[in-house]
C-alpha cells in the first residue's frame, strides 16, 4: 500500500492550496483518509479527516477554512485550504485508516504517505 500526498506548494497568506490524497494497493474510498501536519519542531497535528461514510472533522484552527472531500470516481481525497495563515506551513500527510475510523489519533492510521510541503510567506 502507497499513499501520495500532493499539491504542496508557496502562496502568500490568505491564498488557497488544494492537496490531492491518492494511493496505490488501498482503495481510499472504502477507508477513513485523514490529513495531518508537521512544521519545523512540532510534533505532527491532525488536521482534518473524511470517514468511508463522508462524515468529516477538522482541527478547530482550520475549521471554516480547509475543506476535506472525496472524488469517489477517482478514489481521490482533497484538502482545499482556503485563507491561509502563517500558522498552517507544514509538510502535510494524508493517512488511510479503518472505514469507522473519525479522529487524529495517529495510531489509529495504518498506512502513511509521503508529505507534501506547504509554505505560506506575507
Amino acid at each position: 500500500v502507497q499513499l501520495q500526498a500532493s499539491g504542496g506548494g508557496s502562496v502568500q497568506t490568505e491564498d488557497s492550496l488544494r492537496l490531492s490524497c491518492g494511493a496505490s494497493g488501498l482503495i481510499l474510498n472504502n477507508v477513513a483518509v485523514g490529513w495531518f501536519r508537521q512544521a519545523p519542531g512540532k510534533e505532527r497535528e491532525g488536521v482534518s479527516c473524511i470517514g468511508s461514510n463522508g462524515f468529516t472533522s477538522y482541527r478547530d484552527s482550520v475549521k471554516g477554512r480547509f475543506v476535506v472531500s472525496r472524488d469517489v470516481a477517482k478514489d481521490t481525497v482533497y484538502l482545499q485550504m482556503n485563507s491561509l495563515k502563517p500558522e498552517d506551513p507544514a509538510v502535510y500527510f494524508c493517512a488511510a485508516a479503518g472505514p469507522g475510523v473519525s479522529g487524529f489519533s495517529r495510531a489509529m492510521y495504518d498506512y502513511w504517505g509521503q508529505g507534501t510541503k506547504v509554505t505560506v510567506s506575507s
